[in-house]
């Protein structure tokens, strides 16, 4: 394992166990299909492989409501009944499944904030829909929403950048978010009418102070590679224009053709291109602190190829550096 990386990835079976059974689309084998692609491409030579992070209470709560949090340890005990209107089962243990996500999405950003990495891949994360107090599309924690809280609150920054390329809106981040200017959101997803949420619609570009710092693309159904590349340079002049301190890409697999419960029509590409794009850009802001977390994704090929091509760009863009 080369520690000398400034790329570190965190896999492990405590992240694994994050998973919905009895046929869930959101199964334990997705880490699994994302690692076994990992070591067929030979990337853990080149990053530094990290073991999962449990995160504490308290960090959760930066986000999440405390009797929420209670709610999900309470029904973590017993496996039983939902954690939201039908769509997020609680399992047994699914309370530290959780906290396993959170942590290991927190000790990316602690590690890229300390110096020790500059970019950082967790790939049972982003959990995206998930609500400060309630779940939501199989998110229990929302990682990326303590993230972007962590980032403020604990480091002190002053901006933040999420930028989502999931098929579905990234809807537990843009709302609770929405009216704080700190938090740039720009995020490309297939139109609501058409898919979960339902929401992320064009003309939703952030509230009060935020106005004009949050970029909603929803796509049609069915749109490809051209439809992404002629959209993503808005994301590119958005944090340009904002010179956010860290960014986070949400980079669910679901957008690729082939997904069993998305439309979208995407190649590895445009994960490959964000990638690659938010690097590039964080270099030009002088940190270069960039985090990608998994996301959906629901065809195991796509979440192994999707997911490391954001890994091997990474790898590139400090190789690149020299």
């Amino acid at each position: 394992m080369p520690m000398s990386s400034k790329v570190c990835v965190y896999v492990g079976e405590n992240l694994g166990r994050y998973g919905f059974g009895d046929g869930h689309p959101f199964g334990p084998q997705r880490m699994d299909a994302f690692w076994q692609e990992s070591l067929r491409q030979g990337i853990p030579n080149r990053v530094a492989v990290m073991e999962p992070v449990m995160a504490d209470r308290a960090t959760v709560e930066l986000f999440h409501k405390s009797h929420y949090v209670d709610q999900v340890a309470r029904q973590s005990v017993t496996g039983e009944g939902y954690l939201d209107y039908g769509d997020t089962p609680a399992f047994k243990g699914v309370y530290e499944a959780s906290l396993y996500v959170v942590g290991s999405t927190l000790a990316a950003v602690d590690g890229i904030m300390s110096g020790t990495f500059r970019r950082g891949f967790i790939p049972i994360a982003g959990l995206h829909h998930a609500r400060p107090d309630r779940a939501g599309g199989f998110c229990v924690f929302n990682d990326a929403g303590v993230a972007i809280q962590a980032l403020l609150t604990n480091h002190g920054l002053k901006k933040v950048a999420y930028v989502d390329i999931d098929a579905h809106h990234g809807d537990g981040v843009f709302y609770p978010f929405e009216s704080d200017p700190r938090v740039i959101d720009a995020d490309i997803h297939e139109d609501g009418r058409f898919l979960y949420p339902g929401t992320g619609h064009a003309h939703e570009t952030g509230k009060g102070e935020a106005e004009g710092l949050k970029l909603n693309l929803p796509m049609a159904p069915f749109s490809d590679d051209k439809a992404f590349f002629e959209v993503w340079p808005q994301v590119e002049e958005l944090i340009r224009h904002t010179e956010p301190e860290f960014i986070i890409l949400q980079c669910g697999a679901d957008c690729i053709a082939g997904d069993p419960i998305t439309h979208m029509q995407f190649s590895l590409a445009p994960h490959a291109h964000a990638a690659a794009s938010l690097c590039r850009l964080a270099d030009e802001l002088g940190h270069g602190r960039v985090i990608g977390i998994g996301g959906g994704g629901y065809n195991l090929r796509n979440i192994g190829g999707g997911w490391n091509a954001v890994v091997n760009a990474f790898v590139a863009a400090e190789a690149a550096r020299g």
